[in-house]
């Protein structure tokens, strides 16, 4: 009887030796020189959600977010300059983007043609649970834009991430619930369009994992093009982060697994560097870790995922006053490798809501950093 304890124990004590740290991190989050804020919160005014898209000058980007949590969509803001300064767009939109809701997420899509075109798509109009996928269009670089029919698609979220496939088209991954709903089992669904974004393919579940919710996919290629990858946040939030991957263009995909320790977290985005590493931005969610909740960034290699190998280090990119309600970012990388990562975040202690704001760091300057740790 007295080894009773000890046995019940040991299953527990490895799971949280599994999980405890296995990465040094860099600490930016102080620095005030390397952050602009793009929107700022008021005490009645919470600026949620961003997303961000660079334009090919490697210059201009342009943002839009959602007024309140997963709020109606509106604002929208370009930057001339990097992201360091910002000119608010809102009065150029149709009226229309104004009753979208949830997290309105902008992207460059070019047709088999050549032609390039600007979208921002959002989860419902006119109320959560309303007609699914709203969207707006631009065909002049963001100058004018438009309003079309809604996709039709019940969702949580709109497209989380959108990968242009070898042949010219693309392909937009999107999670829900039963019924559309923002509800467990969550699953991670696919469409294609082959038109630039006018018209997409029916929907299809390409990620369902029994006792877990996968969802919020962020697609991308592996540097020698032969693979998708997807990271996908699990809303159990009892294990790590999920991953998949697919060597023939979404026709078929892997299993869901989970990733590095490094990597868990909600609401995936990241870039590739021009020395081949990846950065992502996210939420912190990995259980153990010293910077839980706040905005994160991981620093690897494509191989580090697909060998399930921790990574290089973590960088802790802004310090969040209001828990784990943060971190849906933009990450975009300058033509002089500056890495410009863009979230929503409640910036200061204090009774203004949240912000969107941008953190901007070079990986020459986090490497020396850690290697000063």
């Amino acid at each position: 009887m007295r080894l009773a304890i000890p046995v019940l124990l040991a299953p527990l004590l490895r799971a949280a030796a599994a999980e405890a740290p296995d990465l040094p991190f860099v600490d930016l989050s102080g620095d005030q020189t390397r952050q602009v804020v793009v929107a700022a919160g008021t005490d009645t005014v919470y600026q949620g959600h961003p997303t961000t898209v660079l334009m090919p000058n490697g210059r201009t980007i342009f943002a839009v977010w959602c007024i309140n949590h997963g709020g109606s969509a509106g604002p929208m803001a370009r930057s001339d300059d990097g992201g360091r300064s910002w000119t608010r767009l809102d009065d150029r939109l149709p009226p229309g983007f104004a009753t979208h809701q949830n997290c309105p997420s902008i992207y460059r899509l070019v047709d088999s043609a050549g032609r390039a075109r600007l979208w921002v798509f959002s989860a419902a109009l006119g109320r959560r649970g309303g007609p699914g996928m709203p969207r707006i269009m631009s065909e002049d670089d963001g100058q004018t834009w438009r309003e079309l029919a809604p996709l039709g698609f019940p969702c949580v979220m709109t497209f989380s991430s959108i990968a242009r496939l070898q042949d010219g088209r693309h392909l937009g991954l999107y999670h829900k619930g039963p019924e559309g709903k923002d509800r467990a089992p969550l699953e991670v669904l696919q469409s294609i369009t082959a038109d630039g974004g006018f018209t997409w393919s029916a929907p299809r579940v390409v990620a369902a994992v029994a006792g877990k919710n996968p969802c919020e996919p962020f697609v991308f290629r592996s540097p020698d093009g032969a693979e998708l990858c997807c990271l996908m946040r699990e809303n159990t939030h009892q294990g790590r982060s999920l991953v998949m991957s697919s060597r023939d263009e979404g026709a078929t995909w892997s299993q869901p697994r989970d990733t590095p320790w490094g990597l868990t977290g909600d609401r995936h985005n990241g870039v590739f560097t021009r020395d081949g590493r990846l950065v992502v931005a996210f939420r912190d969610k990995a259980i153990g870790s010293p910077t839980f909740n706040h905005f994160v960034a991981w620093v690897g290699t494509y191989e580090d995922i697909r060998r399930d190998r921790p990574g290089e280090y973590r960088i802790k990119l802004l310090h969040s006053h209001a828990g784990g309600d943060c971190g849906y970012p933009g990450v975009e990388l300058l033509p002089d490798d500056t890495i410009v990562a863009t979230t929503y975040i409640k910036y200061r202690a204090g009774t203004a809501k949240h912000s969107v704001v941008s953190t901007r760091f070079k990986l020459a300057e986090t490497d020396a950093l850690r290697t000063r740790r």
